[in-house]
């Protein structure tokens, strides 16, 4: 039997037979109608309504407040998405069948607490996208032109409000407040697809108290009106940036791939 639980997270009921061939624990997200048999994120304590805005996170606050408490000790658990998964091994980057998802603990993983996905690097803009996405940015930090300089605080700028990420530090406490800030004007690279598997319960809970109530405080300044995605969803979008800087500066880190596939469009599950 595999040391390994790996949930994941879906959008469409239709989803769920696939999910449970791969032996995955389906999770059904918001309040879209599932049948029955789906492990939902709208019941017990939960923010099921803030789906919309905090997207897989309303399933980690169900988790953090149902599930953590019951969790065997050692036992590696994890999440995934209908849309991104985790492959079978290291050399495994792009998934062909069902060999290729991950459902067993590899060896390499036996001295690391935490799992993340591979990198996704934010530099090499050219002047167009800086124009569309970042020129406010840019007006006021013209440095950034060259591409050398180009970091994760100008691309979520560019993209989630000027001057939003940095309302959002000041509200972190003080013990990752600076540093979160370095990280973000010092890196060109994050961990993608808020997606991380543990095998330590209290990381899981140092973590979870340290983000829910952060998230709580940048509520009251962004609220729940964003004008277009990238606002609606800063809440996810704050998180992913935030899932590299912290599990690397807390935990020992072993990068594993995600491969992109949509489920609903591969015949590999007919």
């Amino acid at each position: 039997m595999s040391n390994l639980d790996i949930y994941c997270l879906s959008l469409y009921n239709e989803d769920y037979k696939k999910i449970k061939s791969l032996s995955y624990k389906p999770v059904g997200l918001g309040e879209k109608n599932f049948s029955a048999n789906w492990l939902r994120d709208n019941t017990g304590e939960n923010i099921s309504l803030k789906n919309k805005y905090y997207g897989e996170y309303t399933f980690h606050y169900w988790f953090w407040k149902n599930s953590l408490k019951n969790l065997t000790p050692n036992r590696w658990t994890g999440f995934c998405a209908y849309r991104r998964f985790w492959t079978r091994n290291e050399n495994t980057l792009t998934i062909k069948n069902k060999n290729d998802f991950l459902n067993y603990v590899p060896d390499e993983w036996s001295n690391y607490d935490v799992i993340l996905g591979n990198n996704i690097y934010m530099d090499g803009w050219s002047p167009a996208k800086i124009i569309k996405h970042g020129l406010r940015f840019f007006i006021t930090n013209p440095k950034y032109f060259l591409k050398k300089n180009q970091n994760l605080k100008l691309h979520f700028d560019s993209f989630h409000g000027y001057g939003n990420l940095e309302k959002a530090i000041n509200l972190l406490d003080k013990e990752d407040r600076e540093d979160f800030r370095s990280f973000m004007e010092n890196q060109n690279y994050y961990n993608q697809g808020n997606m991380f598997i543990c095998n330590k319960k209290e990381i899981f809970e140092n973590y979870y108290n340290t983000i829910f109530p952060w998230l709580l405080r940048c509520e009251k300044i962004f609220g729940f009106s964003g004008q277009n995605y990238g606002s609606t969803r800063i809440y996810a979008f704050l998180l992913e940036r935030f899932i590299s800087y912290w599990f690397n500066k807390y935990t020992k880190v072993k990068i594993w791939p995600i491969a992109f596939l949509d489920i609903n469009q591969t015949n590999e599950f007919n």
